[in-house]
């Protein structure tokens, strides 16, 4: 583990971070003392409470579980999404060349991390790329109901307000579509071309908690993994209503 002044500061003054993460003072010891590794869940509570990113406290964490030939379109499957940084969704869009579809409630994420998103779809949109992306709709029951299952309150719908804020301006762009839909979200889905990445969504359970697959298409014709989260995607898509730029 990195060697963290919060940490230090935090077992110094009465355990705090041992209070909020709800774990025995003396775990936060062995966790700066002996390099111990907390288990996934409490490390990503402890990074939030610190302010720290969890991977640059414990960087044994970043990593992707090998696929097993359970299907041949599964490339990797990972725990987490906080597992994946940034660069793996930025690397995805970049390489489209006909489709980029993305259906989430707010994945404030993306922008947060990398501020040149909107640049990057307009590019890919200039190059031919046809572009859609589907934000919740703040006001929906379906987007209040998971802020209250997540613990999340009126945060989501934060969320869902601000992704629409970023996306906006992309609405009058030639290629691309911005739609707000009140669906159930199952699934976050990102997908370039023959690939995406499923976000799964666990009740009570933060996205960045969740797991995330990658999916590559078999080009088979037969549907499959990939053809059902692409069929899940049209569906939210013809309910979803425009947005003007």
């Amino acid at each position: 583990m990195r060697v963290s002044a919060q940490v230090d500061v935090a077992v110094g003054h009465g355990g705090h971070v041992a209070r909020v993460v709800e774990v025995d003072p003396k775990s936060v010891e062995r966790w700066v003392n002996l390099g111990r590794t907390p288990r996934r869940g409490t490390a990503l509570r402890a990074a939030e409470t610190l302010g720290e990113d969890v991977h640059a406290l414990w960087p044994q964490l970043r990593q992707a579980r090998s696929a097993r030939a359970v299907s041949p379109e599964l490339v990797a499957l990972y725990e987490q999404r906080a597992d994946l940084p940034v660069s793996a969704f930025v690397n995805l869009l970049t390489q489209a060349r006909r489709q980029i579809d993305v259906l989430v409630y707010g994945a404030v994420f993306l922008h947060e991390a990398y501020p040149r998103l909107n640049d990057l779809l307009r590019e890919r949109a200039a190059d031919g790329c046809a572009i859609r992306i589907a934000v919740g709709d703040a006001d929906d029951a379906n987007v209040h109901q998971r802020g209250r299952e997540e613990r999340f309150g009126h945060g989501i719908e934060s969320r869902c307000r601000l992704a629409l804020m970023h996306y906006r301006p992309l609405a009058s762009e030639p290629g691309i579509e911005i739609r707000t839909h009140g669906t159930t979200l199952y699934n976050s889905l990102y997908r370039a071309d023959d690939e995406i990445l499923v976000n799964a969504h666990v009740w009570g359970i933060n996205a960045y908690a969740a797991p995330v697959w990658h999916l590559r298409s078999s080009g088979s014709g037969s549907g499959g993994m990939f053809g059902t989260y692409e069929d899940s995607f049209e569906a939210v898509w013809k309910s979803a209503q425009p947005v003007e730029g």
